[in-house]
């Protein structure tokens, strides 16, 4: 059924399915709407599926067989430039452009990192990144638009695998003139009459959720906000206090208003930070030499909070 399949239908198929229309994907290739459309045409006989539909009106629209084959083209694309690559420069370090994702919050504190560090031990790898939500990112990596991930290993849907880096453990953020800021150590139930700022991405408001849950007690969110800054922002002022994992230095909000850090006394289960990775996918060279990386260095990037 797929005799004859080229890589060029492949490349002309995503480029429709990133463009949206077939003007804009031969505009992207440089070439006739008729080409375009005649690989489209030739790619869907070959298959025996449908994998755009036609719309004047919206344009093109992957259809179930499109979107289940628009990460393994875009994979297979990838790993025949590396090959074209590899043949050339045989013997050489990992090359080309890779795109890794990272959760939003984690960004800040891992990304620069990572971006000055990897680059210099892989000056050949063009490093670039996306950020997002746990599940945000998980789609982008089913999706092929990134290769790795960077992210929280809480509601890892499948499909997705993933290694883990190293572990954190959250901390109580308080105003400064907050009365638990008197105790070295907060429980749990300590927080139970005081209202909470819930940091409101996946997956932190159902880690948090459970670990308050897990002493028994039920937060009285006053506000929740996607934005950490936000929550930072709001405790400094005296709203309510919060949990987060990642620290700032120094333990200033935005507006330079001071805020005050205390351990969480009680036992609390662990957040790793894991790589994933779409299952059954072979990573290019560039993506196993980040893995590799990431593996060495995790204990140095943990936060020491």
């Amino acid at each position: 059924m797929t005799d004859g399949m080229s890589l060029r239908q492949l490349h002309h198929f995503v480029a429709c399915a990133e463009a949206g229309t077939m003007t804009g994907a031969a505009r992207r290739l440089y070439i006739s709407q008729g080409a375009v459309s005649v690989a489209i045409s030739q790619l869907e006989r070959q298959l025996g599926v449908q994998l755009l539909i036609r719309s004047k009106a919206k344009g093109l629209t992957l259809t179930e067989a499109g979107r289940l084959l628009l990460p393994q083209a875009r994979a297979l694309l990838a790993h025949a430039e590396e090959l074209r690559t590899g043949m050339r420069d045989i013997g050489q370090a990992p090359a080309g452009r890779l795109v890794i994702g990272c959760f939003t919050t984690l960004a800040p504190f891992l990304l620069p990192r990572l971006l000055e560090e990897f680059q210099a031990a892989h000056p050949r790898v063009t490093l670039d990144f996306v950020e997002g939500s746990v599940t945000d990112l998980q789609q982008l990596l089913l999706e092929g638009s990134c290769e790795l991930a960077v992210l929280y290993g809480v509601g890892i849907r499948p499909g997705i695998d993933f290694d883990t880096l190293y572990a954190t453990q959250p901390h109580v953020l308080l105003p400064s003139a907050h009365p638990l800021t008197a105790k070295d150590e907060v429980r749990l139930t300590d927080l139970a009459e005081h209202d909470m700022i819930m940091l409101d991405v996946p997956p932190s408001l159902r880690y948090f959720s459970d670990v308050l849950s897990s002493a028994g007690v039920t937060p009285a969110i006053r506000h929740r906000t996607e934005s950490f800054e936000m929550v930072r922002s709001l405790v400094a002022r005296g709203v309510g206090y919060s949990l987060l994992i990642q620290r700032p230095t120094p333990d200033l909000s935005y507006e330079g208003r001071t805020l005050t850090v205390r351990r969480i006394r009680d036992e609390v289960q662990p957040l790793p930070v894991v790589l994933a990775r779409p299952a059954g996918v072979q990573l290019t060279r560039r993506a196993a030499a980040f893995s590799t990386f990431c593996h060495a260095v995790s204990a140095q990037y943990a936060d020491p909070a």
